[in-house]
């Protein structure tokens, strides 16, 4: 059963789907999942499959738009700004601990690619969020940053303060693509990632009309290159923590990362054949991370 809801955030009113399990009972008390869509997603993509299939599961989930993206609030539209990304997790645990059936002390978070990184850093200082677990995790501040030197790294924020000082004094907002737009722009060098970001968002398999493949990049890109979503992790991040890879994926070094840091419970599965957007929706690919995602909330709320 889905409704479709909305929540408070710092003024703005964010949109979600609030997924309840068969046979809902409002006197009874459930575990609680947030589950955080991905860079450049929105809540009807991936999110809603694994927020589904927690609630087949006997769980509430809530699904939901991040600020300035899709049908929530915010008015710099597509902003991607990691810092308020995992403000709106904390609003969205929020929210849960207002439904008289959600148990406040059984909250977990679930969180796919960019929110993958998302909700383990927001796990390091929301202690409300009792479990972690990540479908094809990614630090985005540590993806926009990648192996480019520090020279390279600071002339890109350069262009950004051009840019910020050109829209300032009435210049057109600039923006970025999240994937290639067409297929046109698909080459021999594109990297797979984005060969595969193309065929998920781009195309009917997953195309949503929310879902516009559009960033801010002068409001965007300061943000995300000063976003570390590991910096704490090893001290702050005490709750358990499953990290679902798929063993082709090419994004696999940052669910690495996190389970290299961690210092507490944790697990890393790889999903065989799996890619980093294969694990979004191929039922094959969610149905073995689904196997692994259940059990870890079951034990760990």
């Amino acid at each position: 059963m889905k409704q479709s809801v909305t929540f408070p955030n710092a003024g703005l009113t964010m949109a979600a789907n609030l997924y309840l399990p068969e046979n809902f009972d409002d006197t009874q008390t459930y575990s609680g999942i947030v589950v955080v869509h991905p860079g450049g997603g929105v809540k009807e993509q991936t999110a809603a499959i694994y927020a589904e299939r927690l609630a087949n599961n006997g769980f509430v989930a809530v699904a939901f738009d991040a600020s300035c993206q899709g049908d929530s609030e915010g008015n710099t539209r597509g902003l991607e700004d990691p810092y308020a990304r995992v403000e709106d997790i904390r609003t969205a645990v929020d929210y849960l601990t207002t439904l008289s059936y959600v148990d406040n002390n059984k909250i977990g978070a679930l969180g796919i690619c960019a929110g993958g990184g998302y909700v383990v850093n927001a796990a390091q200082t929301e202690r409300r969020i009792k479990a972690v677990a990540t479908v094809s995790a990614v630090d985005l501040g540590a993806m926009y940053r990648g192996e480019a030197s520090i020279e390279e790294q600071l002339q890109v924020l350069e262009a950004v303060g051009q840019q910020r000082t050109a829209e300032s004094n009435g210049a057109e907002v600039q923006f970025a693509n999240w994937a290639p737009n067409s297929e046109g722009e698909l080459t021999e060098e594109t990297p797979v990632l984005l060969k595969e970001a193309y065929d998920y968002y781009r195309t009917p398999r997953a195309q949503h009309p929310n879902s516009d493949n559009k960033l801010p990049f002068a409001a965007s890109l300061a943000r995300i290159y000063s976003f570390s979503a590991s910096a704490q992790l090893s001290d702050y991040l005490t709750q358990p923590l499953l990290l679902v890879i798929g063993k082709e994926a090419d994004t696999r070094g940052y669910s690495d990362r996190f389970f290299e840091l961690s210092n507490r419970p944790k697990e890393l599965v790889e999903v065989e054949g799996g890619t980093h957007i294969s694990m979004y929706d191929i039922p094959e690919h969610v149905d073995q991370a689904e196997a692994k995602i259940i059990p870890f909330f079951n034990e760990n709320l």
